[in-house]
């Protein structure tokens, strides 16, 4: 008796439908971007300089970088916030004038040092540009601002970008005869802080550096997929 029993119910259990129907869904992309006032900037200062040698070209880079570092020290930037970015001896070729087939020869060297240097007081920041200049500083390149901790404002442009998500997915669903369900899933695509970058010359610099900060943007990226419904 037992079996049967056993029997009926494997009898209707294949009787049932073996998938069942997938549900419909929807998957966006929403974008969320913040913009706020930099606290914080980011500069590449670098000195070169030439000579006969190589070792004399190199010992002249460094004692101008020395004269820097100090300066920027006594301006109130901290050992942490300054970084080597690269250090390099370069031979200086030279052709005779007008002769394309003569053998270049080896006129010099030049030498390169750079630093990355954040700078936490902006106050400050047109003063410094123009202090390490007269130290020895002949190169200025990528000034860009940015925020000390973008936390605040990275969950902020998040949550824009879910609201911007759900905005389009509801626009669509509409368009095309359905009502949004559910939240299945909300993944983070990307989020990131866009820096403003300012290049800058030595050679323009002044007595006097203005320094705008203006604000940056602060971006997120966020992929949704919705249950539909049909209404």
């Amino acid at each position: 008796m037992k079996g049967l029993i056993v029997a009926a119910v494997i009898s209707l259990g294949c009787a049932m439908p073996l998938w069942a129907e997938p549900q419909p869904v929807i998957t966006v992309t929403g974008h969320g971007v913040v913009e706020t006032v930099p606290d914080i900037a980011m500069l590449n200062i670098g000195v070169t300089r030439e000579a006969r040698r190589a070792d004399a070209a190199l010992d002249a880079t460094s004692a101008a970088l020395a004269a820097v570092l100090a300066r920027l020290q006594q301006s109130g930037v901290e050992d942490r916030d300054m970084q080597t970015s690269g250090i390099s001896v370069q031979p200086r070729w030279n052709r005779a004038s007008g002769e394309a087939q003569s053998v270049p020869q080896l006129t010099g060297f030049v030498a390169r040092n750079g630093v990355r240097v954040r700078v936490r007081d902006l106050d400050s920041l047109g003063a410094i540009l123009n202090t390490v200049v007269m130290d020895g500083a002949n190169t200025l390149d990528g000034l860009q601002f940015s925020v000390a901790d973008p936390k605040a404002a990275l969950a902020e442009a998040r949550a824009e970008a879910v609201k911007d998500g759900l905005a389009k997915a509801k626009q669509m669903a509409a368009a095309a005869g359905l009502t949004l369900g559910p939240v299945l899933s909300i993944t983070e695509v990307t989020s990131s802080a866009r820096p403003e970058a300012l290049q800058m010359s030595a050679a323009r610099m002044s007595d006097a550096v203005p320094v705008v900060r203006g604000e940056v943007g602060l971006s997120a990226q966020v992929s949704l997929e919705i249950a539909l419904v049909e209404e």
